[in-house]
């Protein structure tokens, strides 16, 4: 009631005795309530009150868009029409009356909280573009239209939800008056449970995860699709003699006031022990046995969508709801690891018409670049302020569904190749290290290709650990070039064999003195021998390889290596 300091004894009886009415008549059924709240079985079927068919009607009319049913049935919006009317309103203002749509934007203002995309770089969610309904930090003041909103319930995007009641409940009477110097008027109040179902998965509300906490802000928080909640509506009856066209209304927002003396504490109307919202212990999320055929052809269908962020956004949704769908992740990663490669392609700008001398020259790339800058490798979208995507952000959003792909299908060797070398790329010198070792020990000899792509991986990885920590004792050196060396002797195609003589002698760059200048000249003589056999070969390409920054200030140094330099200087010229 009256909050501020000039309250006259003749309010006070009012206040008490709805105090003592809530206090002696109602304790009883609150704790009702609040036993209920925390119930997350199935809903049970129960005779409705009129209470209860006004808030599954609110809820419904909410969810079709129906201005008019949600003006005729929202408590503040009707307040707002008695309280202006001079005498009481005995109908409703016909349908095309402008208090609907002002009800209306009061109650998507109220929303737009949860429909405020704050997904960034790789962590958007399907919908893609458009409402996205997501409740953070402030679930427990978000009204509890917001779970009905229009978004929710239209198509597209939302598919729709299911509303029952649950329980209905007596609250102690609520109070409000209908202007400042006004009587103080009490009505009878009912709690009502409504349990809503969300259809489907992908373009249901999404929260946090439970448990989850706010550390930092680079930390992303686990998210989850949301499945059903239960919410409780506050829904007055007996209004008519108080001036309102309709018996019933819902209270949902409270009406916004002005305080009577500047300062002081606006009046609260209207004066429930109660307010409409979710019952957060309520919730129960999407998982991975309750549509498994939707998520693979979710999967599926993301694969065909010409826009990365379309793609990533569904993908993302279905991981969500099931962090191990290997469909998802396998598309998700390939896809992630082929723009990545892409972007090196647009860092060393070259025209490479041979498929598989592309991704070498690209990989190469961010080997080199790895090892020095870093740059586009660590700073992300948000971090950075950019306004698209940056390489980081698809390292980080690849890397951890390469580590969950990889434990859910370790027998997809491809993929356990692109993670090692994310591992590298991302400067986990260790783990990238581990996972090519494990590669080498379980590929037979017999599968000569793969096993030569596996050495010269290890040797790659091991080459960074030494390049990054600028170690030049450090015996990874010696292992690279062995590695290096073994993948030599089992490679049949040129591509493997010019990868292997210039992994060696990329390798001797790091040793002391750079080991037997001879030998190094040796490896990179073998290795233009090579790379002239491969196809879609390029002398372009070879300068590339040959002008790497360190191996180019080591070849510039000794007159010995002049010659090779020349070769490739005069086709250039």
């Amino acid at each position: 009631m009256m909050m501020h300091g000039r309250i006259r004894n003749t309010f006070r009886a009012p206040i008490l005795f709805t105090l003592m009415t809530a206090l002696l008549a109602g304790w009883s059924g609150m704790e009702t309530a609040f036993a209920a709240s925390s119930h997350k079985s199935k809903p049970a079927r129960q005779a409705n009150t009129p209470a209860a068919d006004a808030a599954l009607r609110y809820t419904e009319a909410l969810a079709k868009g129906d201005r008019v049913t949600v003006g005729q049935l929202d408590f503040a919006c009707q307040f707002r029409l008695v309280a202006a009317a001079p005498s009481k309103v005995k109908a409703y203002p016909p349908a095309t009356d402008p208090s609907y749509e002002s009800c209306w934007e009061n109650l998507k203002t109220a929303h737009a909280p949860a429909l405020k995309r704050t997904d960034v770089g790789m962590t958007v969610l399907w919908p893609s573009t458009g409402p996205l309904v997501f409740f953070g930090d402030e679930l427990a003041r978000t009204p509890a239209s917001a779970f009905v909103m229009e978004e929710l319930g239209i198509s597209p995007p939302g598919s729709g939800l299911r509303v029952a009641v649950t329980k209905s409940q007596p609250l102690p009477a609520g109070s409000f008056r209908l202007n400042a110097n006004g009587k103080i008027l009490a009505v009878p109040t009912t709690l009502v449970l409504l349990n809503i179902q969300y259809q489907d998965p992908l373009t249901s509300p999404v929260t946090y995860a439970e448990g989850t906490v706010k550390w930092t802000n680079t930390i992303k928080r686990a998210r989850k699709s949301l499945k059903s909640v239960t919410t409780q509506w506050v829904v007055f009856t007996g209004l008519k003699k108080h001036g309102f066209p309709g018996d019933t209304a819902v209270f949902n927002l409270p009406v916004v006031t002005e305080p009577t003396v500047a300062g002081m504490v606006a009046e609260k109307i209207p004066f429930t022990t109660e307010i409409s919202r979710p019952l957060p212990q309520s919730m129960v999320w999407w998982g991975p046995g309750d549509q498994p055929g939707t998520l693979t052809a979710a999967a599926a269908r993301a694969a065909t969508f010409p826009e990365l962020r379309d793609r990533v956004a569904l993908l993302n949704r279905v991981l969500i709801i099931d962090p191990n769908q290997p469909d998802a992740l396998t598309v998700l990663t390939r896809n992630l690891y082929a723009v990545l490669l892409r972007e090196g392609n647009n860092g060393h700008n070259l025209t490479i018409r041979d498929p598989a001398l592309t991704l070498v020259a690209n990989e190469f790339y961010w080997n080199i670049y790895a090892q020095s800058t870093r740059t586009d490798l660590s700073n992300g979208m948000e971090m950075g302020g950019f306004s698209q995507p940056t390489p980081a952000d698809f390292l980080f959003r690849m890397l951890p569904a390469l580590e969950a792909l990889a434990k859910v299908r370790p027998e997809q060797l491809d993929n356990r190749f692109r993670l090692g070398v994310a591992y590298r790329w991302n400067n986990d010198q260790q783990a990238a290290i581990e996972t090519h070792e494990a590669l080498v020990k379980e590929i037979p000899d017999t599968r000569k290709s793969a096993k030569a792509e596996a050495l010269l991986q290890l040797a790659w990885s091991r080459l960074h650990k030494s390049a990054w920590n600028r170690i030049l004792h450090d015996p990874e050196i010696n292992r690279a070039y062995a590695d290096a060396e073994a993948s030599l002797a089992v490679a049949d195609l040129p591509l493997d064999k010019f990868l292997a003589e210039y992994t060696m002698a990329y390798s001797m760059i790091f040793m002391p003195n750079y080991g037997d200048k001879a030998t190094l000249l040796h490896h990179v003589t073998e290795a233009k021998r090579w790379f002239d056999e491969v196809p879609g070969k390029t002398d372009e390409v070879w300068r590339y390889f040959l002008h790497s920054e360190l191996l180019k200030a080591v070849l510039d140094a000794d007159p010995m290596f002049q010659p090779i330099l020349a070769t490739a200087e005069e086709k250039k010229n």
